[in-house]
């Protein structure tokens, strides 16, 4: 008797806690931002300050979901752009330059009418997050580069930002005429910390956009984005981030000074937002909030 009681007052708890959790889940709304002959597609969800996330090279703001179901639960209004060639996003793709994302953004935050906006950038990402804020840095708040490359290596250094064999396994990883074996071991590679598992991204690239964004990086000066204008930064990095490795972990912070805040986050690599999505939004939160002066 006494544990069929027991769990009926569970049950019943758990029935009268559902609204709650459910009302504490912002709802997601969609929207499409026009630019010229550009139309971006808009995911966004929470009400308060401005944070925009910027997705991985190929792939879809929505690989954020934890991310920025907790921002909203935090107090942010959160955006995610999906760049040309996701979702119902459209425009042309040939020889664009990582100033024409970050125009594309910025349409987006001006249409929002509540910048400057703290903009994180992810992987890929944070090139266009550091070109929006040398281009319109009326704009933007703050950058957060998340398992971002610096695009420059320590003084000194011989090596490439990103080398041929990694450059092999980021391409490789979103290949749909390779074996599914074969995408998935080039995930564990550049991608995904020991023991993570990495078949949450064997769906989900876009061939024509990461063609356009790998484009727009080669051809784009690294000095156009590099300092992110004068905004402060939080460098955000994996901690087994093999594409941003520990050895450049330094980079931003020795050339830009106190402009950058490092902060590491465990058990993570490159794809960082599936494998410690909790750790990635507190650790944006924070900074949002000094930004904001929020409590």
């Amino acid at each position: 008797m006494k544990t069929t009681v027991r769990q009926m007052i569970l049950a019943l708890a758990a029935v009268t806690m559902a609204p709650a959790f459910a009302a504490e889940s912002a709802p997601l709304e969609h929207t499409m931002v026009q630019r010229g002959n550009v139309q971006i597609e808009v995911t966004s969800q929470g009400k308060g300050p401005l944070i925009v996330i910027l997705p991985s090279l190929g792939r879809s703001g929505r690989d954020y979901d934890g991310v920025a179901a907790r921002l909203a639960e935090d107090g942010f209004r959160v955006l995610r752009p999906e760049p040309r060639g996701v979702g119902k996003s459209r425009g042309p793709m040939e020889n664009l330059s990582v100033h024409d994302f970050a125009a594309d953004v910025a349409a987006v935050v001006e249409q929002a009418h509540q910048g400057p906006a703290v903009v994180v950038g992810h992987a890929w990402g944070n090139f266009p997050a550091r070109q929006l804020a040398a281009d319109r840095p009326e704009l933007v708040k703050g950058v957060v580069l998340a398992a971002a490359s610096a695009g420059k290596v320590p003084p000194g250094s011989t090596e490439k930002p990103i080398g041929p064999e990694m450059r092999k396994a980021i391409d490789g990883a979103g290949d749909p005429s390779l074996s599914e074996a074969q995408r998935l071991e080039y995930l564990r590679i550049a991608f995904f910390a020991p023991g993570n598992d990495p078949r949450v991204w064997l769906n989900g690239w876009h061939e024509e956009t990461h063609h356009a964004e790998g484009h727009a990086r080669n051809t784009t000066l690294v000095d156009d984005y590099f300092a992110a204008g004068t905004a402060p930064i939080l460098d955000l990095q994996g901690e087994h981030d093999a594409v941003a490795p520990r050895r450049f972990s330094q980079v931003l912070k020795n050339m830009l000074g106190d402009r950058v805040t490092v902060v590491v986050i465990p058990n993570a690599g490159h794809a960082m937002a599936p494998e410690q999505p909790v750790a990635m939004g507190d650790a944006i939160a924070t900074f949002a909030r000094r930004l904001y002066g929020m409590r």
